[in-house]
């Protein structure tokens, strides 16, 4: 697989974004937190971050095991990894690359394992929307927020219950240049949709998701510890972090950057929290739950081949 240029620059871009913040922070200012910073959090938060991870890969196996597809533990993990450093893309469609993994070293159709992709960021949806309960009544400017994402899933569930709803769905997405090349992967995999948001399954997905984005918004929490930044209630900062990540995903850029950052920063300047350190606080949080994936991600594309995978 040749990576497409728009991945470095969207790489060179959130390096660009985090300079400007820092350069608006005052770098002095910024060289006297980071003194500050109480380092003994940072083995917790190293800690976290691949429970995060276990938690969605739990749900990725059992998505697979329910549509009967059975992959080496070992294997499927690299896989999964691999879906991390594609997840710069727009909508994170670059993960579908975990399909073209599993055809190309399993022989399994794109078409079983693609809407599984697509399931997971409904998924993540539900996740969000979850686990933000918690905490709206120590930030109710979330609520606006949460109910989109509401909305949203509501017509997600629409979609999937019809196949002729699905079905018009695809035909507008085709239109889309930039969406065109991945919907046939997506036409004769209704079934496929349908299983994976029906029984059992849909409990325990929906509760790994939740797990997930709980410890997520527990690393962003423990950022805040390690920098002083104790007046906040974890609740309140579940909520105000997964909705700076609604308005992300919402924007429909790579990882939603410049909206996560600028939005949560604000966000946290209307608790209480001083610009410069808010800025400042953005960045260590977006660097360990999403730049350290992401680093990751690529480790795992090139032991999984997903580097020379056509």
């Amino acid at each position: 697989m040749k990576l497409d240029n728009r991945i470095f620059i969207v790489i060179i871009a959130t390096i660009a974004l985090y300079f400007i913040f820092l350069v608006i922070s005052d770098l002095s200012e910024v060289y006297d937190q980071l003194s500050k910073m109480d380092i003994s959090y940072l083995p917790i938060i190293l800690l976290l971050i691949p429970l995060s991870w276990m938690a969605i890969f739990t749900r990725w196996n059992l998505l697979l095991k329910n549509s009967d597809i059975h992959v080496p533990i070992k294997d499927n993990l690299k896989i999964y990894l691999s879906g991390f450093a594609l997840s710069i893309t727009p909508g994170k469609i670059g993960e579908l690359i975990k399909s073209q993994l599993l055809k190309t070293k399993f022989g399994i159709p794109r078409e079983k394992t693609a809407p599984i992709v697509l399931v997971e960021q409904l998924y993540n949806i539900i996740g969000i929307i979850g686990v933000s309960i918690l905490g709206l009544w120590y930030f109710e400017f979330g609520a606006h927020i949460i109910l989109i994402a509401a909305a949203v899933l509501v017509i997600a569930l629409i979609l999937i219950s019809s196949k002729r709803f699905f079905d018009k769905f695809l035909t507008l997405l085709s239109r889309i240049k930039f969406l065109s090349q991945y919907t046939s992967a997506f036409s004769n995999s209704y079934d496929v949709l349908r299983k994976s948001t029906r029984g059992g399954i849909v409990v325990y997905a929906s509760a790994l998701s939740i797990a997930f984005w709980f410890v997520e918004s527990v690393i962003a929490y423990f950022v805040l510890l390690s920098f002083g930044i104790d007046y906040l209630e974890l609740l309140g900062i579940i909520t105000t972090y997964t909705s700076s990540i609604i308005l992300g995903v919402a924007s429909f850029l790579p990882l939603g950057i410049g909206v996560v950052e600028g939005s949560l920063a604000g966000f946290f300047t209307l608790q209480g929290v001083d610009v410069s350190i808010a800025l400042t606080l953005v960045i260590f949080i977006r660097i360990f739950t999403r730049w350290i994936p992401v680093s990751v991600g690529f480790i795992a594309l090139k032991f999984s081949g997903g580097f020379s995978s056509k």
